[in-house]
């Protein structure tokens, strides 16, 4: 593994900020930011997929 594929490290940061996003949503009982948070995962893994199917048809996995 010589090659760090930046990227992929960014997608999954921002999954975890968003899953703690969704945490302290509960805490302050904010339902419009709960079901924010869990939009914003679910398209930044969605992202994460997109690229990555990318990458493997470019070969460049």
């Amino acid at each position: 593994m010589n090659n760090i594929k930046w990227i992929f490290i960014l997608y999954a940061v921002l999954t975890a900020i968003f899953i703690m996003g969704i945490g302290i949503a509960i805490g302050v009982q904010s339902v419009v930011g709960v079901i924010g948070c869990i939009i914003a995962v679910i398209l930044v893994i969605g992202l994460g997929f997109k690229t990555k199917a990318k990458m493997r048809t470019n070969g460049e996995l």
